[in-house]
């Protein structure tokens, strides 16, 4: 069985240029180092995560990305991920334009908070807790949660072309009815020609 990593990795092309956006430990980027002889540069704010990423071997910058990635070209890495990142970030619909605009692709991925098993204990009146959302209302470190359906049109809002949308599950992928059986989304976007 493939991990999440596996899945998401395969999805950037072998010697890519990547950034990698809240990178945490830096895991991301060493495989797709050690596995697609890509190179790159992780941005994490987190000082833990940090050193952990540069332990690694990752080069990572400490970096707000509510501030903006204005410090980059455009088009000056072939891939920008967010995994997990965006339901952190306040300004989500600037962090994915300059997601499109300093990644000639971005590749998103977020919790899937319209997984059926989460409807269902929505109907008993409490906020869940999963293994991808695994905090208590009260203490999440999420701004913000999201469904498959809500950042395909958030996408579009942003002049984003979705170039392929699946969601994950146990470490496999879902193409069948995301929005309802995926835990996890994940989506490529690039800026709409």
């Amino acid at each position: 069985m493939s991990t999440p990593i596996d899945i998401i990795a395969g999805l950037v092309p072998p010697g890519s240029r990547v950034l990698d956006l809240g990178c945490g430990d830096g895991r991301m980027l060493a495989h797709l180092r050690d596995s697609r002889g890509c190179s790159g540069l992780g941005i994490e704010i987190d000082p833990d995560k940090l050193i952990a990423a540069a332990q690694r071997g990752v080069d990572v910058l400490q970096l707000d990305l509510e501030q903006g990635l204005s410090m980059f070209g455009d088009a000056s890495f072939d891939v920008v991920l967010q995994v997990d990142t965006l339901p952190n970030i306040r300004h989500t619909e600037n962090a994915l334009r300059e997601t499109a605009r300093v990644g000639r692709l971005g590749i998103l991925s977020f919790a899937n908070f319209a997984h059926w098993r989460i409807r269902l204990q929505l109907l008993t009146g409490r906020l869940p807790v999963t293994s991808e959302l695994p905090y208590e209302w009260y203490n999440t470190p999420n701004l913000r949660v999201a469904t498959y359906a809500d950042f395909e049109s958030l996408a579009a809002r942003c002049g984003l072309e979705v170039v392929q949308a699946f969601g994950l599950r146990s470490g496999r992928r879902v193409d069948r009815s995301p929005g309802l059986f995926a835990t996890e989304a994940v989506f490529c976007v690039r800026r709409r020609q």
